[in-house]
């Protein structure tokens, strides 16, 4: 990863940063946007198998502009999306336009969503920036029904002064919350991101009892 990317994915960490300005140019990003045909198709397929393979409920955390969303409800599933930049929001709400989906304004950590359940919580390069990641699972694993799922795509981004949260500190945040606990390495696929990658990167499918 070079410095300038580096850079960028620690902005992405910071609380301040105005996701609302970024929105429009969000998705140059390869693995945001998903525009280009070979890496949307590596991640729909990625989907595929972390998702149940009947119609479910997926609840969307930090879901940006939608892209994973739009993926899930291509796939058949009822998606709600959650995101604290009401530009993020207006943008998923276009992308998905006529699909099954529902997008809320928000935040990811406690998400508005009332008494509703999910069959899986869907997260993407999110859990690792929040100031308390275990009370944020603890939350979201009451957000699921009964033998629901987390899917966590995460990762220790940068070589010079990496961020991020490793593998094996999120599987130990799970153990207590979850039956079965799966995690697939992520970095090795270059087509994921639109580029060869060095650091750490991952999904976690975490299924609950």
């Amino acid at each position: 990863m070079t410095d300038d990317s580096e850079a960028l994915t620690r902005a992405d960490a910071d609380p301040a940063v105005d996701w609302d300005a970024r929105a429009a140019s969000f998705d140059d990003e390869p693995d945001h946007g998903l525009r280009d045909p070979l890496t949307r198709r590596a991640w729909a397929e990625r989907l595929r198998t972390w998702l149940p393979g009947r119609p479910s409920d997926v609840l969307d955390l930090g879901c940006g502009t939608g892209s994973l969303a739009l993926l899930a409800a291509e796939q058949g599933h009822r998606v709600t999306g959650v995101d604290s930049s009401p530009a993020m929001i207006d943008l998923a709400r276009a992308k998905l336009a006529g699909r099954d989906a529902v997008f809320l304004l928000g935040d990811a950590a406690a998400p508005p969503v009332g008494e509703q359940r999910f069959d899986v919580v869907l997260v993407r390069h999110l859990l690792w920036a929040l100031p308390d990641p275990g009370r944020a699972l603890r939350h979201w694993r009451g957000l699921l029904r009964p033998s629901g799922r987390l899917v966590l795509v995460e990762g220790v981004w940068g070589t010079l002064t990496p961020v991020g949260i490793p593998a094996g500190t999120l599987t130990d945040l799970l153990a207590p919350l979850a039956e079965q606990v799966r995690v697939e390495r992520l970095s090795e696929d270059a087509v994921l991101w639109g580029k060869e990658v060095e650091d750490e990167r991952y999904a976690v499918v975490a299924v609950v009892a």
